[in-house]
């Protein structure tokens, strides 16, 4: 019998959740099936604004009395936006569960959007755009993720531009919330010390009757990038790169045998990468594989740093791993390494209910159901060497994959001429 409940009420609204009897706490999630890939040009950005504004006020309390009121029960309220979705979280002890869905459910339905505070929080997104721009290894994701998705809304960054958080009027805001903040794209998933009919209780009795619905239409991804580099100056003191390329998302069946192979090729300290570019040549301190997915698309790749002496090098280097991928043989040895890391990273990262609540959250909102850990063991304890090579065969053809380069502009590179 599976631990996860799962009611649709009749507005729309999910509810996910898991009892755990033994823990004293609880993690709430609202997500809102909105991101930053639903945006225009004209308005990116605004998604991320809202989450930043719904902070600062109702009808009902203050910005203050938002803080205070789960502050004072031992609890946190926090949120953060992606490209597909937008999500209003708090963790706090069972007693006071109520309280917390109370004061989520109040900021997510009856936001004042004051101009004086939109004013305000538009600079603090404007310092957190900047801290990014100053951050070449958060910005190079960014920039690598425009040039893959190019014409394309996920090419959109969440945060969105300084001219567009600029502009933003509190009709702005209001219209978007209003179209998008429907009951119909609202997930509640809670992880803890809960019941699930005490959710429903909660949900019924919080959310109003005027939550309507919406629809929701994204544009199908059919991503044709052309393979080649593109160099970014910046005044910096190392050379960070990404090689990278578009692969399977949430929707395709083989995205689980490429994050088996990311881990055999850059995740942790037994990776390959990791063992070629830092311990036997000592010319990166960081290099790692990653895999950022969509529901049909994921951004697969290899970032690294490293002094610009050593970029051609480094990259010369990933090449050569990339084809000994392709061409030779996994040992048994490596692949049981690379299955038993991949499952103790996740069964360690459940070891929070924070973490569980988001997985449930994301699980069905991809899948359409809370997928079982133990089903997901399975299925990676059942691939094969032959799997992760044909996976290899696939992926890892580099006539394919982009190069994005920062550098400063005094750092010559024969990969950049």
């Amino acid at each position: 019998m599976s631990r996860y409940k799962k009611t649709v009420l009749p507005n729309g609204v999910r509810i996910i959740t898991e009892t755990i009897p033994h823990v004293k706490s609880f993690s709430l999630g609202f997500w809102f099936n909105v991101g930053s890939r639903d945006e225009s040009p004209k308005n990116n950005g605004i998604s991320h604004v809202i989450e930043h504004m719904l902070f600062k006020g109702t009808t009902n309390r203050s910005a203050k009395q938002i803080a205070e009121e789960v502050e004072a029960c031992g609890g946190y309220l926090n949120a953060f936006t992606s490209k597909e979705h937008t999500c209003y979280y708090g963790r706090g002890l069972e007693e006071h569960l109520e309280t917390t869905f109370d004061v989520i459910s109040d900021m997510i339905q009856n936001p004042v959007f004051k101009a004086a505070e939109l004013k305000k929080e538009s600079k603090v997104i404007i310092d957190e755009l900047k801290d990014i721009e100053d951050n070449p290894e958060e910005l190079i994701f960014d920039k690598f993720e425009d040039q893959l998705y190019s014409g394309n809304s996920l090419a959109q960054p969440v945060i969105g531009t300084a001219e567009n958080i600029n502009s933003f009027s509190t009709n702005n805001l209001f219209e978007y919330h209003r179209e998008n903040y429907t009951s119909n794209r609202l997930t509640i998933a809670v992880s803890g010390s809960i019941t699930h009919d005490k959710i429903v209780n909660l949900t019924n009795k919080y959310l109003n009757n005027h939550f309507v619905q919406s629809e929701l239409n994204r544009e199908d991804n059919s991503i044709k990038t052309k393979s080649g580099i593109n160099i970014i100056e910046k005044e910096i003191q190392q050379v960070h790169t990404i090689i990278g390329k578009s692969s399977f998302g949430f929707n395709n069946v083989n995205r689980l045998k490429l994050l088996l192979l990311s881990q055999i090729l850059g995740e942790g300290s037994s990776s390959r990468l990791f063992q070629t570019l830092r311990e036997r040549n000592g010319i990166a301190y960081q290099i790692n594989t990653f895999l950022n997915s969509f529901y049909d698309v994921s951004s697969f790749g290899v970032y690294f740093s490293t002094n610009f002496k050593m970029v051609d090098k480094a990259l010369n280097l990933v090449s050569r791993e990339f084809k000994k991928l392709r061409d030779k043989k996994i040992s048994f040895k490596e692949l049981s390494r690379a299955k038993e890391s991949f499952k103790g990273n996740l069964l360690l990262s459940l070891e929070n209910t924070s973490n569980r609540m988001i997985r449930m959250a994301q699980s069905d909102l991809y899948f359409g159901r809370v997928i079982p850990i133990d089903e997901v063991i399975k299925r990676i304890d059942a691939f094969t060497r032959e799997n992760i090579i044909e996976i290899a065969n696939e992926v890892l053809r580099e006539d394919s994959f982009i190069k994005l380069i920062i550098k400063s502009k005094d750092a010559a590179l024969k990969t950049a001429a």
